[in-house]
């Protein structure tokens, strides 16, 4: 608990991470990853060099700074926090390494006139006070995972018993436990986490689990990324009978139980959750769902069959697809060009009383962000996840 003293400390230093916080979370990552290889598999490298990781820490110290003394209000922001460490397997080792980085990483870039023992005392405190939160929320997930049937902790060796090309970009990944035991079932919208070895180095990442539960074989599509390390391994390398090392299912962004028409909407591989979530959504209910999709092109258009035969055998089912080249497309897109709000107001329901959950690139989530408020849809109804770090919409 901090004294008071120290809460007010925190509350002065706002103002220096309003302006300066991405600069302390660019030295502290560069400090952490260069001298601490043992963490660096937990990282995108990627996300590193696109400085997309540093922001989101540099608002998260933010968000925890300006609400020091209102902690509940993180919840949403801590659950997905815990959510992302269980999928990659964080645990209490790492926040010692993390907790000293960030104090030499604040004294290094503040100076010490600014960056004084008192201000480094007060942030040693607020640092450990996340830290034992964050620490006892993933012992609470580890432990219930791993007593849940079909459950386990750490990671579990499964075989890839198929691989399927949904389009120019997307490949599917059918896992099935190496042990024929029990599968841990999960909640549509989460994700698995992936332990790989590539070229001698791990790398950890998570990939959305892109069909509803059937007990018997989890299933991810991923995207390759121009670049990507870990995607390219899985389209490359990866084959049929081979062995992946599998964290738990884990993720906050999951369909939610209601009688409110459901509004599906994707852009790109943010088809993956979503999909999982059409699929429990026909199975569990006979509630309207609206499912639409965004793709550059038809080539890179996943799954675009499969949701016209879901949509063919049930009638509550309404399918719209965009793309914003149909060149050389086999079928017609229900519309050409990019998203916008007027084609969204002509595709849902009239009616504000519904529940979307929207997921695709940054700039699309904003403009459905937006155009859902527009349209009276009430923000506890709209859900989003990113891919990677996240950021303000």
């Amino acid at each position: 608990m901090l004294d008071s003293n120290q809460l007010a400390i925190i509350r002065a230093t706002v103002p220096l991470l309003e302006t300066g916080g991405e600069a302390l979370t660019t030295h502290f990552y560069r400090i952490m990853l260069a001298e601490h290889p043992e963490v660096r598999p937990l990282f995108n490298q990627a996300h590193q060099a696109s400085g997309a990781q540093p922001r989101a820490l540099a608002n998260g110290v933010l968000m925890y700074a300006r609400n020091i003394e209102r902690l509940q209000a993180l919840a949403p922001l801590a659950s997905q926090i815990v959510n992302k460490h269980v999928s990659l397997q964080v645990l209490p080792e790492h926040y010692p390494i993390v907790g000293a980085c960030l104090l030499r990483a604040i004294r290094e870039v503040l100076g010490a006139e600014t960056a004084t023992d008192e201000v480094i005392a007060a942030w040693a405190a607020a640092y450990q006070q996340l830290a034992d939160m964050l620490i006892q929320a993933e012992a609470a997930v580890y432990e219930a995972r791993a007593h849940e049937p079909g459950g386990w902790r750490g990671a579990r060796p499964f075989i890839v018993s198929n691989k399927v090309a949904e389009s120019a970009e997307i490949t599917s990944f059918y896992l099935h436990p190496a042990d024929c035991g029990p599968l841990l079932a999960y909640r549509p919208g989460q994700y698995l986490g992936l332990r790989l070895d590539v070229d001698g180095e791990e790398i950890r990442r998570n990939y959305s689990l892109s069909r509803a539960p059937d007990g018997a074989q989890y299933r991810i599509s991923v995207k390759r990324e121009p670049g990507g390390v870990a995607s390219n391994f899985l389209h490359d390398r990866v084959r049929v009978g081979d062995t992946l090392d599998v964290f738990p299912p884990a993720g906050d962004f999951v369909l939610e139980e209601s009688e409110r028409p459901l509004a599906l909407i994707s852009a790109g591989v943010g088809v993956t959750p979503v999909l999982a979530m059409l699929e429990a959504a026909l199975r569990e209910s006979q509630r309207p769902v609206y499912f639409i999709h965004y793709a550059r092109n038809g080539q890179v258009h996943a799954f675009g069959d499969y949701i016209d035969q879901l949509a063919a055998r049930h009638a509550h089912l309404r399918h719209y697809v965009c793309y914003e080249d149909e060149a050389g497309a086999a079928r017609r897109p229900d519309a050409v060009g990019r998203a916008h709000a007027e084609q969204l107001r002509k595709w849902l329901p009239t009616a504000a009383d519904l529940d979307a959950y929207f997921v695709g690139p940054k700039p699309f989530m904003s403009l459905m962000k937006k155009t859902l408020a527009a349209l009276g849809v009430p923000e506890t109804n709209a859900r989003y996840e990113f891919f990677g770090p996240a950021a303000a919409l």
